[in-house]
């Protein structure tokens, strides 16, 4: 990274400290021009950190990405409920599975082996 982006970057996180700053020096009572105020210094802080190599790539990125996600075939509802039945059913039968297993190793233990019972 250069030092051009590197200064960018900094120049955003003194933005957003800024902001938040200004945020808490003005009274509570002007609420809107606080919260206007952060909220400007969030975009300022957006666009320079855009201006920057690693936005820029993080842009190209997000771009690519949805590019991907467009690319996604989704289930057919049908398939998507067959599916979450299926896994209902698969969670009701290991829970199951795991108090019958739990139930029986307390039995052995308390009640044959230690006689508590």
């Amino acid at each position: 990274m250069e030092m051009q982006d590197k200064l960018k970057l900094v120049a955003a996180v003194l933005v957003l400290v800024a902001g938040v700053v200004g945020f808490y020096m003005l009274p509570a009572d002007q609420g809107v021009l606080r919260a206007l105020l952060f909220v400007a210094s969030i975009v300022v802080a957006a666009g320079v950190v855009w201006l920057s190599l690693p936005g820029k790539q993080f842009v190209l990125y997000a771009q690519e990405s949805v590019v991907e996600a467009k690319k996604v075939v989704w289930p057919a509802r049908k398939e998507a409920t067959q599916m979450t039945l299926m896994v209902f059913v698969f969670v009701v039968v290991l829970s199951l599975f795991m108090w019958l297993v739990d139930s029986s190793l307390s039995w052995l233990f308390y009640d044959v082996l230690l006689n508590r019972g």
